[in-house]
Order: structure tokens, then sequence, then C-alpha cells
């Protein structure tokens, strides 16, 4: 679900130099897919009547596939874009259906089993990362985007396998359960827990696409500067392994939050400070603060609901609106390079999120769980 995305940040300046496109328009390869994941998951309602989950995030899967092979033959600016757009739309459908799922068929562990598919995410973001620079010095840029087609191809069938018919209770029961309605425009919570998971997914977008740029006008080499994201994108799969092993000691999901926030400062302040002689150092603690911010904001939005088709729709709605925000931050740093020729604005700007989400996350009391109540 990430190789399609996490593969394009190595590869921003090849792409740029061949295609003729300014910082502006490469930004929107990132932007695109993850405002299109937004507008999936908004419309999950209507998604889960159109679509059952199994035939939904087969869907899904199939449409990354396709994206990704198609960039074989669409390699200019339109083109690239249309395939962006085409991975976007599956990946969003596989988001927006799997929470449900997790919910239901995983109930009693729910918040490990959901931590355990995030940690997932970020390990096809950090596999693409790291190699995509040295794939592409080998195969060229539009080669080394088509091999991530490999992983959908051989996921396609194991879920559709996973899922048949008797395979199990829970895998037939998926396929009838519908959501009723639940009025989350008008709930308050609902609104800081989108605005929440938004700001935070906005640091996860921005370093994913505009890291290795930043690295590589510096003087470092693609290959170099991708190994530096594939480094941060492993400890986000090592610190998303540590909160699916410690999250149930925690009721209160604060203490983790606190910390995770505090990290991710740290990070972005290295990066503003010394990008050069602390970049090691900033990738190992955006990496953490990255990796455990993502699984605690959907398991901080499940624990406000307990029943399963419900819960799918809340985390919905969040990740819906979440991605929408978020979906703009790649996009303001394409923007401020194009004129001020550099991305320290947009980390500076990303530090300043961090912080208000730190002041934010104090409002995530266990007792005020049930302030979302539709």
């Amino acid at each position: 679900m990430r190789p399609a995305l996490a593969a394009i940040g190595p590869l921003l300046d090849m792409i740029e130099a061949a295609t003729g496109s300014s910082y502006t328009q490469v930004s929107l390869l990132t932007t695109l897919p993850v405002l299109v994941m937004g507008i999936c998951a908004l419309g999950g309602r209507q998604i889960n009547d159109w679509l059952s989950e199994r035939r939904g995030i087969g869907l899904g899967v199939a449409l990354i596939l396709t994206a990704c092979a198609a960039r074989s033959v669409f390699v200019g600016t339109g083109g690239l874009l249309l395939t962006a757009t085409m991975a976007g739309i599956g990946i969003g459908l596989v988001q927006t259906l799997i929470p449900a799922f997790v919910k239901r068929r995983f109930a009693a562990n729910a918040g490990r089993v959901f931590a355990l598919y995030t940690t997932g995410i970020m390990g096809g973001a950090a596999i693409a990362a790291a190699s995509s620079g040295g794939l592409a010095e080998l195969l060229g840029w539009s080669s080394a985007l088509v091999l991530w087609a490999a992983p959908a191809l051989i996921a396609l069938p194991l879920w559709l396998h996973a899922t048949r018919k008797g395979a199990s209770p829970e895998a037939a029961v998926a396929d009838t359960i519908r959501p009723a309605s639940r009025a989350f425009w008008r709930n308050l919570r609902a609104w800081e827990l989108m605005t929440f998971f938004g700001i935070g997914t906005g640091a996860y977008t921005l370093v994913l696409a505009w890291l290795p740029p930043f690295y590589t006008s510096l003087g470092w080499q693609p290959s170099k500067a991708g190994l530096l994201l594939g480094w941060l994108t492993l400890t986000e799969v090592l610190a998303g392994l540590a909160i699916s092993a410690w999250v149930g000691r925690f009721s209160d999901r604060r203490i983790l939050l606190v910390v995770v926030l505090v990290t991710l400062i740290v990070g972005l302040a290295c990066l503003i400070i010394a990008p050069l002689s602390l970049a090691l150092l900033a990738s190992v603690l955006l990496g953490a603060g990255i990796g455990a911010l993502f699984p605690l904001s959907l398991i901080l939005t499940l624990d406000h609901i307990d029943e399963p088709t419900q819960a799918g729709m809340l985390l919905a709605f969040v990740q819906g609106g979440g991605y929408i925000i978020a979906s703009f931050m790649p996009l303001l740093a394409g923007v401020l390079r194009d004129q001020f020729a550099n991305v320290a604005h947009a980390w500076i700007a990303m530090l300043i999120g961090a912080m208000f989400l730190l002041l934010l996350c104090l409002r995530f009391s266990p007792a005020s769980y049930g302030k979302i109540n539709g």
C-alpha cells in the first residue's frame, strides 16, 4: 500500500529533470494520491454500500497493481499524475474497508493487530524508499517505479484466498454487514481526532516526499538520500512494532502520545538546525516519532467506539479529513522549494504543527472517549 508513494521521493529530482516539471508539479505525485485517499475514506459509507469488504479491498489492490505497471508507458507529467491518482484510489479503498474487518475479526486484540497492520504499511515504504534510488541508477527511474507492482501482484491472490467463502465464519459475515448512519460531522471530538491524525500524517507525507530531495539539494547522491529515507522508514517499522507490543499496557494513550510527539519535535529541530551533521540522529528521531504516531492515532480513534462497523465509519471519517489535510504538506513544500530553492521552511511549519499536537493530545483522556455519541 505504500511503495507506489514511497518510491517517488528518492527519484523526485530525476523525474523533475526528465519531464521538465516544476517542483510544485512533481509534488502532486504525492499530494494527489493522499488527497484521493482522503476522499475515498470520507465516502466510506457509500463504498461499503456498493462493495463488500472482500471485493472492495481486492479491487483496491488491483488498482495499485495497474497503476504501478502503467508507469512503464505513462512517463510524462500527465501520465504520472494519472497513475498516482489511480494508486491513491486503490490505497483509499483498502484503507477505508479494512478497519471494520480488523475490528470484527480480531475484536479482543484489534489494537495490536491494527498496529501490526500499520507497521506493515511502513515496512513497504521502508523497502521502497531504501532501494528505489539504487534501482533507478541501475534500471532507470521509470523501471524502478514499475517494479513496485510486484507486491500488489503477490497480495491480490493471497487476499482473495484468505477471504474466500468458507475460509472462516468472519470472512463470510464480512460480505453482508453494512454500516448504519452516524453523525460524526456534528461531533467536536471526531473533528479533534481528524485534525490530530491529519497533522501527524502530514509529517509522514512531507518526509516521504521531500527528505531525499532536501538532502540532494545539500549535495548528497540520490541513492544515499534514498538510503537515509529507508533508514528513517525502517525506524518507523520498529517504532510501530514497539507500539503493537506496548500499547495494551497504557489505557491512557496520552502517556505514549507525549513521548512520541516530543521525539518528533526534537527530530524536526535537528533537521532545521544542523541537517548535515545530525542527519542520522534526525532520521532516527523522525522515524520513531512518525512510526509510533501513525498507529497510535488510529488506535486512539478506535478506542472511542466499540461496535466494529461504527468504529470503522469513525475511522473512515478521521482518515478521510486527515488525509486531505496531510495531502497539502508535500504541495506546500514544493511551492516553497520553487520560491526559496529549499524546503527548510516546510520543516519549520511541521515543527509548529507538532507542537500544536502536543497540546491537543492532552484532551484525549480515557474518561472523554464517550464524547463520540453521534
